[in-house]
């Protein structure tokens, strides 16, 4: 092939890489937003309501009922996005980045 040919296929080779790894850290930054409200909703409702250990063990089950065939709702990832929103809900700067990352101010 001619030179021209290897400049437009490295062209493009090097856009779909880099349109990739924009779309990961898309992906991972929802994802954190996501964990962190599940988090905060179980924190907030377990002192509203007197909840205990429980409640996380039942929603572990319905989530995995209501949504099959995904991952990530097990009972030991929801005890993680719990920990992760008690240990940095106090970081102002870090809840205003999962609050604009909620809402598609990224």
């Amino acid at each position: 092939m001619t030179e021209p040919y290897h400049q437009l296929l490295t062209t493009i080779k090097t856009t779909i890489r880099e349109e990739r790894t924009k779309a990961i850290r898309q992906l991972n930054r929802s994802l954190i937003g996501i964990y962190w409200e599940i988090g905060r909703h179980i924190v907030e409702r377990q002192a509203q309501h007197g909840w205990g250990k429980g409640i996380v063990e039942q929603l572990s089950k319905d989530l995995r009922q209501d949504f099959p065939g995904e991952e990530g709702y097990s009972a030991r990832n929801l005890w993680d996005m719990r920990r992760l929103y008690e240990t940095y809900k106090d970081f102002s700067n870090l809840r205003q980045l999962v609050a604009e990352n909620l809402y598609g101010q990224f």
